[in-house]
């Protein structure tokens, strides 16, 4: 294994200023932009990171920043000091034709004045040095490139920025690894690290282990301060080679008209596998009525703010409550249920099939709008089977026509895959399940009726359909 490397480095002042008005109009022009609909008034800088001096032919910034936006869309309200952002900012004179595409505009004063900025992940020669970073445990600044001793990481691997990506950016290297680089930075343990971590000490096949990850230290400097928290900014894993996800799998064999049960048995299986490995690697709790109380009340919480932003939402509101208030009832009676460390934003796009048939699920970040104190937070099993039997509907509600029976013949299948390899069926605990899918259903209405209104009728067939529940 190579030796690590140390480089101090310095920025120069006005690095910001002279970016200012550049990253105004790009950044929220990106799709993994969280503070769509309210105007970027400035930023902070939380730390900056000079990985190559931009004197050379081409240079390179590593920056987290905080934008500055109004409390509330349009430009009323207070400014108050928003999300945190991880860019990696290029720098060249002039931008060849196949960097076109990355351009984030021309610096016409400060320290790089007379130079071209743009995306650097579209460029080899970052996402190159990003690698070897990793591969030689550098440290740059408060930059740390760490990795697992175990596992190799050749150098020379060709990387090619992959394009479907939402909430965060993703470069694969000679389908061999895939770097995913997260965009909205909080301190703190990040899941999508943690859990993975923890899946590979217990031998879990189904998900792929960390090899190498990057992370900051709040200050700019190696060794925080015990108060301060370090950033995880991206973890590198095995690339699983012609895989496909299982939205894109789903809509492939709905489109031939092909069931899928096996598929979702299988699916069922492998969820059961990992919640079963991370019951054993991290602890779990028991939710007696206290604990379930705060669960319902900010479920009721969100339904009531669900229901105040979407009208059509309201004729159902009373049905829809009755899942929490059941669910609180059989607590009050002295019902307990076991919490443990779970996916947190489980859906077909979350989950690979391999060309020989395996399942693996990926993306343990959770819900990023959520704080990562809430997504860390032990879990009922079935939050994560709730999140899958709403995108089986999901996919047979975005053909035309509708194929409602596939997505109840595929949550049937994943339930009972699920009870295969966990030994208990999901099922078995329908007050639980009906409030966690209701839960997500709400969630799903209120992201459908402010980013894609012509997709509100998906959940609203599952809000029918949840708030008129028999369970008896």
């Amino acid at each position: 294994m190579s030796e690590a490397v140390t480089r101090t480095v310095t920025t120069p002042p006005g690095l910001l200023a002279s970016l200012d008005p550049l990253l105004r109009e790009w950044l929220p022009r990106q799709r993994w932009f969280a503070g769509k609909g309210r105007p970027v008034t400035g930023f902070a800088l939380v730390a900056a990171t000079e990985l190559l001096p931009p004197a050379a032919k081409l240079g390179l910034y590593h920056l987290l920043v905080r934008a500055h936006q109004p409390s509330r869309p349009g430009h009323g309200g207070p400014e108050q000091p928003g999300d945190c952002y991880q860019l990696l900012i290029g720098v060249r004179e002039a931008l060849p034709p196949r960097l076109a595409p990355a351009l984030i505009g021309h610096v016409t004063r400060g320290p790089l004045a007379g130079h071209t900025v743009y995306e650097a992940l579209h460029d080899t020669r970052p996402a190159e040095l990003l690698l070897e970073a990793l591969r030689t445990q550098a440290r740059i600044g408060g930059l740390r490139f760490e990795r697992d001793p175990r596992q190799e990481i050749r150098s020379g691997l060709v990387p090619r920025l992959m394009t479907a990506e939402q909430s965060n950016s993703s470069v694969v290297y000679g389908d061999t690894f895939i770097l995913k680089l997260l965009r909205r930075i909080v301190p703190g343990i990040n899941p999508d690290l943690e859990l993975p971590l923890a899946l590979a000490r217990e031998g879990c096949p189904r998900v792929p282990p960390p090899t190498a990850w990057l992370v900051a230290d709040p200050d700019g400097t190696p060794g925080p301060p015990p108060a301060a928290e370090p950033y995880v900014l991206g973890v590198l894993q095995p690339f699983v080679q012609g895989a496909t996800d299982g939205w894109e799998l789903a809509l492939r064999e709905l489109a031939k008209g092909e069931d899928f049960a096996a598929e979702a048995r299988a699916l069922g299986r492998a969820t059961a596998e990992v919640h079963t490995a991370l019951s054993r690697a991290l602890p779990t709790v028991t939710l007696g009525h206290a604990r379930l109380r705060s669960l319902v009340d900010g479920m009721a919480e969100r339904l009531e703010a669900a229901v105040q932003a979407v009208p059509a939402l309201r004729p159902y509101a009373g049905g829809l409550r009755s899942a929490y208030t059941a669910l609180d009832d059989l607590a009050s009676e002295g019902r307990a249920w076991t919490a443990q460390r779970v996916h947190g934003d489980l859906h077909l796009g979350q989950c690979l099939r391999s060309p020989a048939g395996r399942w693996s699920l990926i993306d343990f970040e959770g819900e990023p709008a959520r704080p990562l104190a809430e997504r860390r937070m032990p879990q009922p099993i079935v939050r994560d089977v709730a999140g899958m039997l709403r995108s089986f509907d999901y996919a047979a509600r975005s053909v035309d026509p509708p194929h409602p029976d596939w997505a109840t013949r595929c949550r049937a299948a994943y339930c009972s895959g699920y009870a295969e390899a966990a030994g208990r069926d999901p099922r078995t605990e329908p007050v639980l399940l009906r409030a966690y899918e209701t839960d997500k259903a709400v969630y799903e209405v209120l992201y459908e009726a402010r980013h894609r209104p012509e997709w509100l009728p998906v959940p609203m067939a599952a809000v029918h359909r949840l708030a008129t529940a028999d369970l008896t």
